[in-house]
């Protein structure tokens, strides 16, 4: 395994992080509690001393099952992560409830790594009406947390903002080599390096879309560049993802939601390579061409301008077209329809077809039918 030194931190972390998100389910959508604690001992064992997880978390159960699995020696191993659910504050109580559900569930007396989750512009307006800087600090200051951060799916201006908002220590952004232009982008990381702000990736492979199934049409461009002598011959799509950001400057750790043993086993193996972060002009020009082919499958040329909103129904209609735009350039992956069924609080199902939103939209998009289109894909 690995490791890399955050500015922050007085020890060194492996550059593979285990989120703790996509834990093991069973038949009836629990998770099997002894098969996680089994992974993620394993991971512990075998180099990866970051564990993120959150409060939202498979109900909460994620928190409860990393506390268990922290049991026996383990607690010292690692550093835990976890997010202040920001969205679900309805007043600055709210903070302390929260926060000692969270120490509760998962039984440690410190969290060594603690984010405010999922900045966007109504959440960075709690964090502001809440002040909830301030309450980090003191919560620092009470050694109950050891470092602060905030985890963002804004744009890149609000990203600008809230690095300057605050002394923080690190964040968390979205990063592939498909989005690379979306919400914090490139240009945010580079932002945050200057600042001195340690950067922390999620969805390296997009959720999985970009390694469970692979269309054929992009495994071409992969076997080329096998063909063209560029790589090794079978060299995974997952490696592939995973270098790219890895080579990225300002990059202090990838985090990676493994649900089952040989995914841990084989991210911890490519994480182990020498070279995972460099990669040549003979790389990076076969991982543009793979972009821009599921870009081209894209099939609803949403902006995410967001003039349809607010929804009557209080749809999110651009994260909806997200998740079907995805549906459909990832070959109909079951973590996309994971996400849709988990993650989204209103479905396509629930429009009205009112028309508000479509009279709205720059685009001339027909959202009420594209809406249609995601309940028939996704089952709601």
């Amino acid at each position: 395994m690995l490791y890399r030194k955050f500015n922050s931190l007085d020890r060194e972390t492996s550059l593979l992080g285990m989120g703790v998100m996509r834990l093991p389910m069973d038949e009836q959508g629990r998770v099997k509690q002894q098969e996680a604690i089994e992974l993620i001992r394993y991971a512990i064992d075998n180099g990866i001393n970051y564990l993120d997880t959150g409060f939202t978390y498979h109900g909460g159960m994620s928190e409860r099952v990393l506390g268990m699995a922290l049991k026996d020696g383990y607690r010292e191993k690692v550093l835990v992560a976890d997010k202040m659910p920001i969205w679900l504050c309805k007043s600055e109580e709210d903070l302390d409830r929260y926060f000692e559900k969270q120490m509760k569930r998962l039984d440690i007396d410190c969290i060594d790594m603690y984010l405010v989750h999922n900045i966007i512009p109504p959440n960075w307006k709690k964090v502001i009406k809440y002040n909830v800087l301030e309450w980090l600090q003191n919560r620092k200051n009470e050694g109950v947390i050891k470092h602060i951060g905030f985890s963002f799916h804004g744009d890149n201006a609000l990203f600008k903002e809230v690095i300057d908002a605050f002394d923080w220590e690190f964040c968390q952004i979205q990063l592939n080599y498909v989005d690379r232009d979306e919400q914090a982008t490139l240009d945010g990381l580079e932002y945050a390096r200057q600042k001195g702000v340690d950067v922390i990736v999620m969805e390296p492979l997009k959720g999985g879309r970009l390694t469970d199934k692979v269309p054929p049409s992009v495994q071409k461009i992969w076997n080329k560049a096998e063909d063209m002598g560029v790589v090794p011959v079978d060299r995974s799509a997952a490696e592939w993802a995973f270098k790219w950001v890895c080579a990225q400057k300002g990059v202090s750790l990838v985090l990676s939601g493994m649900s089952n043993m040989e995914q841990v086993k084989n991210n911890i193996e490519i994480f182990s390579k020498d070279d995972i972060s460099d990669i040549s002009d003979g790389e990076k020009a076969i991982i543009d061409e793979v972009t821009a082919e599921y870009k081209a499958k894209i099939k609803y040329g949403c902006t995410g301008c967001e003039y349809c909103k607010p929804c009557p129904q209080k749809l999110d209609i651009p994260s909806i077209i997200d998740y079907l735009n995805c549906w459909y350039a990832y070959d109909k992956t079951e973590n996309t329809k994971f996400e849709y069924s988990n993650w989204m609080t209103a479905f396509g199902s629930d429009c009205v077809a009112c028309g508000q939103c479509e009279e709205k939209c720059p685009q001339g998009l027909k959202i009420s039918d594209i809406m249609k289109d995601a309940a028939e894909q996704f089952g709601k």
